[in-house]
């Protein structure tokens, strides 16, 4: 079992996200019925504590949509996918993770090295390590 400390929860790292995407990943939130309500209002926690920047200004590095991921969750285990919208995932499960997802909120914003630890609403620990994040050009 993770434990987090009163420390992890109060030094969640700074995100930033590009305006547009911002405006995107908040409709997104709001129409998917398929999540539930506990990972979307995660999901508009951390749009609400974001810093939102035009999207020319995003640096390279930041995870947003279409950004491929390497991360590693509480327990070590280490993933590669494609952060989407939720209607982007269909069939391909095991590569492509909905923003509105668990770990899909968490890292949205993020960039490599940062950690974010959070709490579901059922009281089990959960955290995320940004490893590497490829963007397309432009």
């Amino acid at each position: 079992m993770t434990t987090l400390s009163l420390k992890d929860w109060s030094q969640s790292p700074e995100i930033m996200i590009g305006a547009r995407e911002h405006r995107r990943v908040t409709t997104a939130a709001l129409i998917d019925v398929e999540q539930d309500s506990d990972q979307v209002d995660f999901l508009l926690y951390e749009l609400d504590r974001a810093v939102i920047v035009e999207d020319t200004m995003l640096p390279a590095d930041i995870v947003r949509l279409g950004s491929v991921v390497r991360f590693r969750v509480a327990s070590g285990e280490e993933r590669t996918i494609k952060l989407v919208l939720p209607e982007h995932v269909s069939g391909r499960e095991a590569y492509r993770l909905s923003v509105t997802s668990k770990h899909g909120a968490a890292l949205l914003g993020l960039r490599p090295g940062q950690i974010i630890a959070w709490v579901d609403a059922s009281g089990a620990a959960h955290s995320v390590e940004v490893l590497k994040v490829a963007n397309a050009a432009g």
